[in-house]
């Protein structure tokens, strides 16, 4: 019956406790037994009391291999089994391998003192046996007190383990805590480095488009420049179609007046003494004429100086700069061709000036009110021009202490103050091209009337033998070839207003293009700016992100030392615990732990 009850129990797990005390089992019953202890693995009790199952050596044998390999026990009751010492043998050899077994009662048998030594013996190996039971088996006292010793030792090695278990239970979840932080730390980490990453690419989209959008207005600043060069070069032809239109008003006046040269040899001295006032002035207002262009000069120098000192930033206006630079010398050339044309005309002008010997007393105070009013003409401009002169001396005084005063500023308004001065000195030296440009306009004119003048003189000298007899024809023709004189110059002088004026309007056109290029200019360094606001902020948000993830990778490398180092810890502790344990079971004499308990 206990076979077959055995032999069912072996595939059951839910039974938990088995009692069978005082059953008469024998080899048949201790067998199943054993085979109960090697497959069942629910059964934490087993109660044997009164059954006598020491009697059967063979039966008692098969037991102890079955609670050899049993690992799921935790109490057994053998009282009043009739062991001996050859039992107590076999049983202390199945408990040096059993790790589960921790209460075994063997009262009321017959171990001796055999059995007590080998159950002594097997306690050296088995450190999971708590309460061991010997009441009633004929074991001398020492032997019993070692074995409670030795259970002590275990109790203690048990109490030790379960603390270090819960120490490495409450550090594992410490550990696991710090990994979890540890990755989301990571994982924030992580994302805010996607965010930065996708604000940067943002931020280099919007900077991306802002440089195109510069560049498209840089590019309509070329195409205007380039408009502006092809007005200039529309409106010096035009001067030079007007200049052409003078020149043949001059031929025709030229033709008309030499029949007026038979008049003229009566008036030379009054004429010659008027034309060296004339030339006086002349030397004057040349005199006057060099000091504006040295003036100009010194200007020019200044100017250069200071678009050397700005070229770095200037680079994207050079081709202006060489155009200007490139009219500035067609001028000069012009000029100095004018002023050899005036020479070889004063020379002309004397040579012939010393042919002439009279003139009439009419065309005398003709060319005395034309002359005079040559003069206040001339002298007007000349004070416009020094006016002008005073001016631009005044300005350039205040540009210079205005960048002496702000050279101490920041950077960005030095660029800016360097490039309004620039554009000023630009436009104040267009102002002056254009006035030297009227100046060498009216000497035109001026000289024009000398060549005229000369031509008559020359022409009254050669005709005054063959037409003194028609002098009284001549008089009625001059006076009709003077109102048609008058009335051409008049239409001369319309003519040259309207030039004039169309250049006046072209210059302002010319002027309201140079101030909205300004304001593009102004609003370029505006940007630039704030390009370089934006990409300093963004240079130091990614410093400080870099400095996070520096802290944050350091609190990570201590926290893993830390726990390294109380990983170390634990486990030199469980070491030297361990070591102290076994130094104290193992070599500690009986008589020291029989004194402590």
């Amino acid at each position: 019956g206990v076979r077959l009850l055995l032999h069912g129990l072996c595939s059951n797990t839910t039974v938990k406790s088995l009692d069978l005390k005082g059953n008469n089992l024998r080899t048949m019953g201790a067998e199943a037994l054993g085979k109960l202890l090697r497959q069942n693995k629910s059964i934490r009790s087993l109660t044997l009391e009164w059954n006598s199952l020491g009697m059967w050596e063979e039966g008692f044998s098969f037991f102890c291999q079955g609670l050899r390999a049993n690992n799921f026990l935790q109490r057994l009751d053998l009282r009043n089994n009739q062991i001996n010492h050859q039992g107590a043998a076999e049983l202390a050899m199945a408990l040096a391998q059993n790790t589960s077994l921790q209460e075994l009662d063997l009262r009321w048998n017959n171990i001796g003192l055999l059995g007590g030594r080998a159950l002594l013996n097997c306690l050296h190996t088995n450190k999971t046996l708590k309460r061991l039971m010997l009441a009633g088996n004929n074991v001398p006292g020492d032997i019993l007190k070692a074995v409670e010793q030795a259970l002590d030792h275990n109790q203690d090695r048990e109490a030790i383990l379960s603390e270090a278990q819960k120490q490495v239970n409450i550090l594992s979840k410490e550990v696991l805590s710090l990994k979890d932080e540890k990755n989301k730390q990571f994982m924030d980490f992580v994302d805010t480095v996607d965010k930065q990453k996708e604000e940067k690419a943002r931020s280099e989209k919007m900077s991306a488009a802002r440089v195109s959008q510069l560049q498209e207005a840089l590019d309509e600043q070329y195409s205007i420049m380039n408009s502006l060069k092809t007005k200039l070069q529309m409106t010096e032809a035009a001067l030079v179609l007007s200049e052409q239109k003078v020149h043949n008003l001059g031929e025709l006046l030229n033709a008309m007046k030499q029949e007026q040269n038979c008049v003229a040899e009566c008036h030379f001295r009054e004429l010659q003494q008027q034309k060296q006032e004339g030339a006086d002035r002349e030397g004057r207002l040349l005199h006057d004429l060099s000091a504006a262009s040295e003036k100009n000069l010194l200007l020019r120098n200044k100017v250069d100086e200071l678009e050397r000192k700005c070229s770095v930033q200037q680079d994207q206006l050079l081709q202006v700069k060489q155009d200007l630079t490139s009219t500035t010398a067609e001028l000069k050339l012009r000029a100095v061709e004018a002023e050899e044309r005036l020479e070889m005309e004063k020379r002309r002008f004397k040579q012939s000036l010393e042919d002439m010997e009279s003139l009439r007393v009419k065309e005398v105070d003709r060319m005395r009110q034309h002359m005079e009013a040559s003069e206040h003409s001339m002298l007007n401009r000349i004070q416009r021009l020094e006016a002008i002169r005073v001016s631009l001396e005044e300005e350039l005084s205040k540009v210079k202490a205005a960048a002496l005063t702000e050279r101490g500023q920041a950077e960005e308004e030095l660029i800016r103050v360097r490039s309004q001065a620039r554009l000023e000195e630009q436009q104040r030296l267009e102002h002056l091209e254009e006035k030297l440009r009227l100046m060498t306009e009216s000497r035109d004119e001026a000289q024009n009337c000398c060549l005229k003048q000369k031509e008559m003189v020359a022409e009254a000298q050669a005709k005054a033998k063959q037409l003194s007899s028609y002098a009284d024809g001549l008089k009625r023709r001059l006076d009709e070839l003077q109102q048609d004189l008058d009335s051409k110059e008049e239409e001369k002088v319309t003519e040259l207003n309207k030039v004039k004026v169309e250049l006046q309007e072209q210059i302002g056109h010319l002027e309201a293009e140079r101030a909205a290029q300004d304001g593009l200019r102004e609003k370029i360094a505006a940007l630039e700016r704030q390009l370089k606001a934006l990409s300093s902020n963004h240079r130091e948000a990614l410093l400080d992100k870099e400095g996070e993830i520096s802290l944050l990778l350091e609190k990570l490398r201590m926290k893993e030392a830390e726990i390294s180092r109380v990983r170390e810890e634990e486990a030199q502790r469980a070491s030297f615990l361990q070591n102290a344990i076994m130094a104290y079971v193992q070599g500690s004499p009986l008589g020291t732990h029989s004194s402590r308990k």
